[in-house]
């Protein structure tokens, strides 16, 4: 049975979701797509791609903390980006955050996300060692 999550460290679902779900004992987890807000909630990076991929990565990297994980143990990310020439050209930022092997990764374009100030957000998919995970 799978179970959810929300971790203090972060802002707080507002609709119908979870940062991150447990399947199975605990090795896999299913992260909610983090996007640029900081932990009241508010926009960080307005009109700034670079500051915003950051700040989702943040979120996420706060979010796998929480249960024992790292941005290593990512095995894949969906993207979705309402310029994707723009996010490409943040692509150093990545690098700070994933070193080889990289996560599996999807990229998509999109009209916009569920807030106009909002230019990226992120979801993925991890796998924590047992002996590292920690259950909420």
């Amino acid at each position: 049975m799978a179970t959810s999550f929300n971790p203090s460290e972060i802002w707080q679902p507002f609709g119908a979701f979870s940062m991150l779900k447990i399947q199975g004992v605990g090795q896999i987890v299913h992260l909610k797509g983090q996007v640029s807000l900081d932990k009241e909630g508010q926009v960080v990076g307005k009109n700034d791609m670079p500051a915003q991929v950051r700040k989702t990565l943040e979120n996420i990297q706060a979010v796998l903390a929480s249960v024992g994980g790292t941005m290593a143990e990512i095995i894949s990310l969906t993207q979705y980006a309402t310029d994707i020439q723009k996010f490409m050209a943040a692509g150093e930022i990545r690098k700070q955050f994933f070193a080889e092997p990289f996560p599996v990764t999807t990229t998509v374009e999109v009209v916009r996300l569920y807030h106009p100030d909002l230019l990226i957000e992120i979801t993925a998919t991890a796998e924590i060692p047992h002996d590292r995970f920690r259950r909420p």
